[in-house]
């Protein structure tokens, strides 16, 4: 017996019944037809039910002694459940003759409604797959700091697209590649809409391939006000979660047409710059004097500097005949220069400095505000809190050492100055305003 027999049975049954009992046929028919479709969708609603359940127990168990995460993303994604439709959608499929037999218009309208959920339940599986790989990815060493999410976010556009155009066909009734070939005069139209994604699957596409920016990242944008670490890269747009835990927004598509800075080099190598200076008030650099030598010997990161040194300069000395009658003649040292072989001694000595990288302590030119000292070395812990304590210990010490060299660090006069100075005798006051005028006139 072939199946349109069977089906057509099964169909009939009740209404078969239904004339016998004295019901008018077309009444018979309606009647019947309601009777059916009571009958699919309690089938439907039990399969589906059982389908889920089992579908879920068995994925559970599976999942429970496989090592793989892969797993887990599926069942937090719901890809079983959506699996799971699959069965109900069949009976719902095979149904439509045997519930619809006697209204066979019906059934083309009707045919056509459940491709297109077959369409749409079609899209929902595949990207809930595509999120289940998404997230496992970035569980992986390879992937966790790539772009994963523009990727998948492009697949899952592209998906969209082609489900539109399925759509499309089914409720249109013309082919795939008719619509696709009218879109033809639309596609500047398309271009401009899409231009964002298209510009960031680009960038996004540069970024990775270049590995410019990686999730975990710390980046500097001072023209997005971006200083923070990147958590997240899709195909529109970069998230940084700044240190104060607000997070900025930047298209992707500027991490290529502009400039921005990305720490991950400072981080790798383990070492943060410190590069700050100390303004010495140019007045109080001197020649120092055999007495001023005996008294700085006494500072121990500087006792063996100065004997070789003084011996250097002893031995050139007396090798030019140089008249020392005059500390300007021939060589000598100087209380700045013993401060920048102290500063560079008690760096090479702290051991919170890295001892791998650059460590210079050198002279910039002479300004307004002073002749500046400045420290370029760098801090063995690049956390923020951690560096900026190093390096505020580092100058501290220093800052108060720069007394002991009959130096003087450069300072604007404060208040307190201005109060002292006119704080002074009736006779000072007189003379001081006479300075003033003298340099007036």
């Amino acid at each position: 017996m072939e199946t349109a027999d069977i089906a057509s049975q099964i169909s009939h049954f009740s209404y078969d019944h239904l004339v016998t009992l004295g019901m008018p046929e077309t009444s018979a028919k309606y009647l019947n037809m309601l009777l059916l479709l009571g009958v699919v969708m309690v089938l439907v609603y039990v399969t589906a039910v059982l389908a889920r359940k089992i579908m879920l127990s068995a994925t559970q168990q599976f999942s429970s002694k496989t090592s793989t995460q892969f797993d887990d993303f599926l069942v937090q994604h719901r890809t079983f459940r959506h699996l799971a439709k699959i069965i109900p959608l069949i009976i719902v499929v095979q149904s439509l003759p045997v519930i619809f037999s006697d209204f066979p218009s019906w059934i083309k309208p009707l045919r056509t409604l459940t491709d297109i959920y077959t369409v749409i339940l079609t899209i929902t599986i595949v990207r809930a797959l595509m999120r289940s790989l998404k997230d496992y990815l970035k569980t992986t060493e390879l992937f966790k700091d790539k772009p994963v999410d523009s990727f998948v976010q492009v697949i899952t556009i592209f998906l969209y697209f082609i489900g539109g155009l399925l759509i499309f066909s089914l409720l249109t009734g013309k082919e795939v590649w008719a619509f696709i070939t009218a879109m033809g005069a639309a596609s500047a139209i398309l271009l401009l809409v899409f231009k964002d994604t298209i510009l960031g699957f680009v960038a996004s596409i540069q970024v990775s391939s270049n590995d410019m920016v990686r999730i975990g990242d710390w980046i500097t944008m001072e023209k997005y006000g971006a200083d923070g670490d990147v958590i997240e890269i899709n195909l529109t747009t970069v998230k940084v979660q700044n240190w104060d835990k607000t997070i900025t927004t930047i298209p992707t598509y500027y991490l290529i047409s502009d400039s921005f800075k990305n720490w991950r080099g400072m981080q790798r190598t383990g070492g943060r710059r410190i590069k700050r200076s100390i303004h010495l008030k140019i007045s109080s650099i001197k020649y120092v004097s055999p007495e001023d030598i005996k008294r700085f010997s006494k500072i121990h990161l500087l006792k063996d500097y100065l004997r070789q040194r003084q011996q250097q300069i002893e031995n050139y000395n007396i090798e030019h005949d140089i008249d020392k009658s005059l500390l300007i003649n021939g060589r000598n040292m100087t209380n700045a220069g013993i401060f920048r072989a102290y500063a560079s001694a008690y760096i090479e000595h702290n051991e919170h400095v890295h001892k791998d990288l650059t460590m210079m302590v050198r002279q910039l030119e002479p300004t307004t505000t002073g002749m500046p000292i400045e420290l370029y070395v760098f801090a063995n812990d690049v956390r923020w809190a951690n560096y900026e304590q190093i390096m505020a210990d580092i100058f501290d010490h220093l800052l108060a050492a720069v007394r002991y060299f009959d130096l003087e660090v450069f300072e604007h006069p404060a208040a307190d100055d201005m109060r002292k100075m006119f704080a002074q005798p009736a006779t000072d006051k007189n003379s001081l305003y006479a300075a003033v005028e003298s340099m007036k006139n």
